[in-house]
């Protein structure tokens, strides 16, 4: 068999520096150090990347990694929903990269959904301006070879939670208890669609053929599938239950060891595994991979097919820190402009092929 290390870690805001500014060139390569000792020391066979920015600051980070990874790819932020932000996810690959596509338009049968305060008095101002029927930041898809078998992978950044208000230059602070509770809502519905949209497209990959996917014929169990990102929820959310697909399974449970006809479709979440000891035993502390007003949340995850995760086969799986302790963030993410430490840990899971 052949191992396949996948490393999934949300970099936060790898934007090229200011060239007329000495001191963002120097903040992007202490960032570009950090980042880079952390991916060698690892050496993932595959790495999956959120908050990246344009113009170049992926190859930066490619020319960085002392560990080769020289295929790449990145999503289409014209794709999505916000391509003003020009943000998006990327992956870097020890293996050449083949069917490479990005995820965005939500699927047919999906209504749009409210992303912000409908506007009326400004002439000419459609109603369905406050609707997106697509990801915010649309995910990435891709197909390397590991050891013979063809192995998908998908890699999305969901919207967050961090909330920004519709003013000029974006405000993090709501004007009144009715905003906060609204656009809190607008995010939820965003991270649904979106969960939706990539649960959509893991089923196009694991139905045997045209019409209603049949629980009874997925190919989970010939197909390897993985998907990782930074969900923005945490394990037992609605959203990330929606990617898991059919109920009655996960790591962990006497589901996942008897099996059943919806292993087919099932996308097992890595996140009972994460920093179990070699013994089988569980972690000291529940793992996390950020903190958000001093309490660790697990945001960020590895999904996987049957083929790639059953009783006879289960990947090592764990968190990795830049430092030696998270920093604890709010609701404000301009206060780490000046850090150039990830707020995130990366998820890094070993596969055998």
């Amino acid at each position: 068999m052949t191992a396949f290390k996948v490393m999934n870690w949300n970099v936060e805001n790898l934007f090229l520096p200011d060239p007329s500014k000495p001191e963002s060139q120097q903040a992007f390569q202490d960032k570009l150090a950090k980042l880079a000792a952390v991916i060698d020391e690892e050496q993932p066979d595959l790495l999956a990347l959120q908050e990246i920015g344009p113009n170049g600051a992926l190859a930066a980070l490619q020319q960085a990694l002392s560990h080769s990874m020289p295929h790449a790819a990145e999503g289409d932020p014209e794709a999505g929903g916000e391509p003003k932000r020009a943000i998006r996810v990327a992956i870097l690959s020890t293996r050449p990269l083949s069917g490479i596509r990005s995820i965005s338009s939500f699927p047919d049968l999906i209504r749009p959904v409210q992303q912000k305060d409908p506007v009326f008095d400004k002439p000419g101002t459609a109603a369905d301006e406050s609707l997106l029927a697509a990801m915010g930041r649309s995910a990435l898809e891709v197909v390397v070879e590991v050891g013979g078998t063809e192995v998908t992978v998908i890699t999305a950044h969901f919207k967050s939670k961090l909330i920004s208000y519709p003013r000029p230059k974006g405000n993090f602070s709501p004007k009144d208890e009715d905003e906060r509770y609204r656009y809190a809502a607008y995010a939820l519905y965003r991270r649904t669609g979106e969960a939706l949209t990539i649960r959509d497209r893991i089923n196009a990959i694991l139905s045997s053929g045209a019409g209603e996917p049949d629980p009874d014929d997925g190919l989970g169990r010939e197909k390897a599938v993985v998907f990782c990102g930074d969900l923005n929820d945490q394990p037992d959310a609605a959203t990330t239950q929606i990617i898991q697909g059919p109920t009655g399974s996960e790591l962990e449970t006497a589901g996942f060891r008897t099996g059943d006809k919806g292993d087919g479709y099932r996308m097992w979440n890595l996140a009972p595994r994460l920093n179990v000891t070699p013994d089988g035993k569980p972690p000291a502390e529940p793992p996390y991979t950020r903190v958000f007003k001093g309490r660790g949340e697990l945001i960020d995850h590895i999904f996987a097919s049957h083929r790639l995760v059953n009783p006879d086969n289960i990947p090592d799986a764990r968190t990795v820190l830049a430092t030696s302790k998270l920093p604890s963030v709010n609701e404000v993410p301009t206060e780490r402009k000046s850090d150039p430490a990830s707020d995130h840990a990366a998820v890094v899971a070993t596969f055998m092929i």
